[in-house]
């Protein structure tokens, strides 16, 4: 019944995949071949891969300058030097150019055959998100995320429970009201508290998190005291913006 449901409901939608990449070389050559396989398999031709090269020092660049003469459905933007995490994403959505953009992280930690669960629930909502059942990462990782989370909760009073989950799907109408200001990792939490301030429908479905199998991680401990301080930032913008409603 799900799979007749999402099959039928794909013929109205076209869809933009959106990965930032930085030095990923051991990983984007799969994260390709998997989206461009779900992507065939549920969109048919209507879909782009596109994948933001974050100023990569490694062979990321010349892996894509390749996979590009073998799947024609990938665009590649490139940044240099390196602009962060979030500038990758704005990067994304900003030039993808179907009905419903979604993105994840280039990390190959997530499946992307689960794309569908997402898309199951879109029709009723403005953003579908995903959370980590359960999350497999280092334990020092998951307490700073859970600390985060529960943070941005009380803050923003979003009602997701994974705000950082970087499996998500959003209808390209979303980013015509939503203007992403921040920079490092607020990305997520700006989009959910902006979603509540314009009423935006929200929905969070499960799915699998997997362990990073190639490259390395670019959170760092300094992250922290950046990401509090674009808390702050970011309240006071919705406190500007909500004065101007």
């Amino acid at each position: 019944m799900t799979n007749t449901m999402t099959n039928t409901m794909n013929k109205k939608y076209s869809l933009s995949m959106v990965f930032p990449a930085y030095n990923e070389q051991d990983n984007v050559e799969k994260l390709v071949k998997d989206a461009d396989s779900i992507g065939k398999n549920i969109m048919d031709d209507r879909y782009e891969i596109i994948v933001v090269d974050d100023g990569s020092k490694d062979h990321t660049p010349a892996i894509l300058n390749r996979l590009k003469t073998e799947y024609p459905h990938l665009v590649v933007y490139t940044h240099s030097p390196n602009r962060g995490y979030t500038a990758a994403l704005r990067t994304g959505f900003t030039q993808a150019k179907m009905d419903l953009i979604f993105y994840s992280d280039a990390d190959n930690q997530f499946d992307l055959t689960e794309i569908p669960l997402l898309l199951d629930r879109i029709g009723d909502n403005d953003i579908v998100s995903g959370y980590r059942n359960p999350r497999i990462d280092p334990w020092l990782r998951i307490f700073v995320s859970r600390c985060f989370n529960v943070m941005s909760h009380t803050i923003f009073r979003f009602p997701i429970r994974d705000v950082d989950c970087a499996f998500k799907l959003f209808r390209r109408e979303v980013f015509d009201k939503i203007t992403i200001t921040s920079d490092n990792f607020m990305v997520d939490t700006e989009i959910m508290a902006k979603a509540v301030l314009f009423g935006m429908r929200v929905a969070e479905v499960g799915v699998t998190h997997l362990p990073r199998c190639a490259g390395k991680t670019t959170v760092k401990p300094s992250d922290v005291f950046k990401t509090l301080r674009g808390m702050y930032t970011l309240w006071f913008e919705l406190k500007e913006m909500k004065k101007n409603k």
